[in-house]
């Protein structure tokens, strides 16, 4: 079975294959750190010349078929090996940060078209996944940046995109950012990531804390999945704007058409 209909549709069934929660999900340690000490690495963390190699030999560099012509990324395309092979012989961990989701599109696209949205501001992007959304953030004047996805590889991902955009890679953290301590952000953006219930209530519950703790601004992409129309969080969302989806994208998403961009008001 080719990868294209398998396993991309965990995202939009909410039946992830493996039995795992990807990006950044699932695991129930208590907290580990304070933000003062907080395990997000450098750049040069990533940068193993085997595992970049391997990434760059198995994805392709592409703009297209996507909201966001301007970002470069290395993707998993129907050009790629892997594509058309089983899940299983993938040798890594779920690539899916080798995926640009309908909801990091839509987001990536109003900061590129917003960009006073994010100027001057600290951004942190939850479940950063191929690093997209955070790029936009970047190129559109954003101070100070985090990418968080609890997958080392996804970091390796970022810091090639960054490369490929002519930007220097910023920060990325690996570890599971809802058994930390909350930081003070301008900014929590996060797309693609309402696929799970139990997910979806601990993202519910985090994002609360952070607003109330320290006002924090909360953007969330979502192209319509049932399993974020139909959560409360709904209920506290202003919608602020909605893309038609390319074709190529909404042919890799079952055929959801529109993309939007929602800000948490709890």
């Amino acid at each position: 079975m080719a990868w294209s209909p398998g396993w991309r549709a965990f995202a939009l069934l909410a039946t992830n294959r493996w039995g795992v929660f990807p990006k950044a999900a699932g695991r129930c340690s208590p907290p580990l750190f304070s933000w003062g000490h907080c395990p997000w690495r450098g750049t040069e963390s990533f940068l193993d010349p085997e595992m970049k190699a391997f990434l760059e030999a198995n994805t392709e560099v592409t703009r297209s078929g996507s909201l966001t012509p301007e970002i470069q990324l290395r993707l998993l395309t129907p050009r790629c090996k892997f594509w058309w092979e089983r899940a299983d012989r993938w040798p890594h961990g779920d690539p899916y940060w080798a995926i640009y989701w309908p909801g990091g599109q839509a987001l990536s696209r109003y900061f590129l078209d917003n960009p006073d949205i994010v100027r001057g501001k600290s951004v942190l992007d939850l479940g950063s996944g191929c690093g997209a959304t955070a790029i936009a953030a970047k190129m559109s004047g954003a101070s100070e940046i985090l990418a968080n996805d609890i997958d080392p590889i996804a970091g390796m991902a970022i810091t090639l995109n960054c490369e490929l955009n002519q930007l220097n890679p910023f920060p990325i953290l690996t570890k599971n950012i809802l058994d930390l301590e909350q930081d003070r952000w301008d900014l929590v953006v996060l797309g693609d990531m309402f696929y799970d219930e139990r997910l979806a209530d601990s993202l519910h519950q985090w994002l609360k804390n952070c607003f109330r703790a320290h006002r924090t601004r909360v953007l969330i992409g979502d192209p319509g999945r049932p399993q974020f129309s139909g959560h409360s969080i709904r209920h506290q969302l202003h919608k602020v704007v909605e893309y038609s989806l390319p074709e190529t994208t909404r042919q890799e998403n079952n055929g959801l058409t529109t993309s939007t961009v929602w800000d948490f008001q709890p």
